[in-house]
């Protein structure tokens, strides 16, 4: 059988088309390796999407990114991080929302940037008009070579953490914080009048941020009649007891935590119970 010329054509062209398709989909790895991290934090939550590069024998701060220069803080798209409520970034407020985080590398100082355009690549189209904030912290410089950028939070609480940048042997730190009483007050107060009050997790807040102890006793003394031998229960109720100042009550209560931690095989309450107790009769 004769091919047409046509049919020679339509029939390489769609060949071609073939080979372009799968070298479309073929997946081959990054260079420099993605990471995302999801910090739970305050009422909320923090999001770095970030690349990490290697030194790979090279001078990096000084050398292939310069002092007193932006850079996009990894490889590739420019560091991305979201908040998704209003902190404070070295005591300077920052609204919630998403930014595109530079920085400025320096001998004793960077300069850390959250820009109000998050999706860039690199810091080629970086415009300091479009900064939202910018903050000074010290360069810390590391024994250890880093090969590999490393970003992460470290002492994480309710309400405040750092977020550390190692590589090569230089790093930074940046302390983030965040105010959530008034929200948290606010919404104890809107559950207390539905159907299920959060009678313990309530008493747990009043408790732990010096709240109103009598009314925070009065909570866990609902809490304990879903379960009158929870140990748990009887723990933070001798807590509240003990805060207030009634060492006697709290040494009923501990007592009575052991008592049912050791009939329901929990240790933890065990121990927990008995510490309390302890205390208790000092």
């Amino acid at each position: 059988m004769k091919l047409s010329i046509k049919s020679v054509v339509l029939f390489v062209a769609l060949l071609g088309a073939a080979d372009f398709a799968s070298a479309q989909e073929a997946k081959f790895p990054q260079a420099s390796s993605g990471q995302t991290i999801i910090q739970d934090f305050g009422l909320g939550k923090i999001t770095l999407t970030y690349s990490r590069p290697n030194v790979k024998g090279r001078k990096i701060f000084g050398g292939m990114e310069p002092m007193g220069v932006v850079w996009r803080n990894g490889a590739n798209a420019a560091t991305r991080i979201k908040f998704t409520d209003a902190v404070k970034i070295e005591g300077k407020d920052l609204p919630a929302g998403e930014y595109g985080l530079f920085s400025i590398p320096g001998k004793d100082e960077w300069t850390v940037i959250f820009n109000k355009i998050a999706n860039q690549w690199g810091a080629y189209e970086y415009k300091e008009s479009d900064d939202v904030l910018r903050v000074k912290v010290k360069t810390t410089a590391l024994k250890d070579k880093v090969e590999t950028l490393t970003m992460q939070f470290s002492a994480v609480s309710e309400t405040s953490a750092q977020l550390n940048m190692m590589w090569e042997n230089s790093a930074y730190s940046i302390n983030i914080t965040t105010s959530i009483d008034e929200k948290v007050m606010a919404n104890i107060a809107e559950a207390m009048k539905g159907e299920k009050k959060p009678y313990f997790a309530a008493a747990q807040y009043y408790f732990q941020h010096g709240k109103d102890l009598k009314q925070a006793l009065e909570w866990v003394t609902e809490a304990e009649k879903s379960d009158p031998k929870a140990p748990w229960f009887k723990l933070w109720k001798g807590r509240i007891q003990l805060k207030m100042g009634d060492k006697a009550g709290a040494t009923v209560t501990a007592q009575q935590g052991i008592d049912a931690a050791k009939a329901q095989k929990v240790d933890e309450y065990v121990r927990l119970n008995s510490e309390l107790l302890a205390e208790a009769k000092k």
